[in-house]
């Protein structure tokens, strides 16, 4: 998918200005097939206004507890598979490299279930995907659909034959230290 991401400041004097006009290039990886991963836009803190435009500091695939993260996922379908023609250890490093944090949250031996400390806000702009929950509930969702994710433990899943492209808006949250 084509994702082009214009950007808006403010000058000196206060004018209202276009700063960056341009693609998104997709972060894409062995281990993932298909799927699509567009960073548009992100910062480990709270936003300051007025701003100039500079893009922030966003380092890590999720942010932390006063930051916040905006990009585009194509999910491919499940039919696509994994390739069996690479090596794990480079595909694991690939994945950290290119989207640091994202392999830390997900589930060994649960196929793509995870949990992570933010409220994500996730708009299905094309195609299905199923959301599925801990307990086994499962969600069809199309496209239109929107989705808030308060922290729950979950995985996406598209048994289709065509991508789903979702819009999401992750919000950091802080989550209490588990007892016991």
């Amino acid at each position: 998918m084509r994702v082009r991401r214009v950007v808006t400041g403010q000058e000196a004097d206060g004018r209202s200005v276009v700063v960056e006009d341009e693609q998104v290039e997709p972060v894409t990886v062995a281990l993932f097939p298909g799927a699509e991963f567009h960073r548009i836009w992100g910062d480990d803190a709270r936003p300051a206004l007025p701003s100039d435009g500079t893009p922030p500091s966003a380092p890590s695939h999720f942010p932390p507890a006063e930051g916040y993260r905006f990009g585009m996922f194509t999910m491919a379908p499940d039919s696509a598979g994994v390739t069996t023609d690479i090596d794990p250890d480079e595909a694991l490093a690939e994945i950290q490299r290119k989207l640091p944090g994202l392999i830390d949250v997900l589930e060994p031996g649960s196929a793509g279930m995870h949990r992570t400390d933010t409220v994500d806000f996730n708009l299905i702009v094309s195609g299905d995907v199923w959301l599925e929950l801990d307990d086994g509930a499962e969600v069809l969702l199309k496209a239109g659909d929107c989705v808030v994710q308060n922290g729950a433990r979950h995985r996406w899943r598209n048994p289709s034959s065509e991508p789903c492209v979702m819009a999401v808006a992750q919000i950091g949250a802080a989550r209490p230290p588990s007892k016991g």
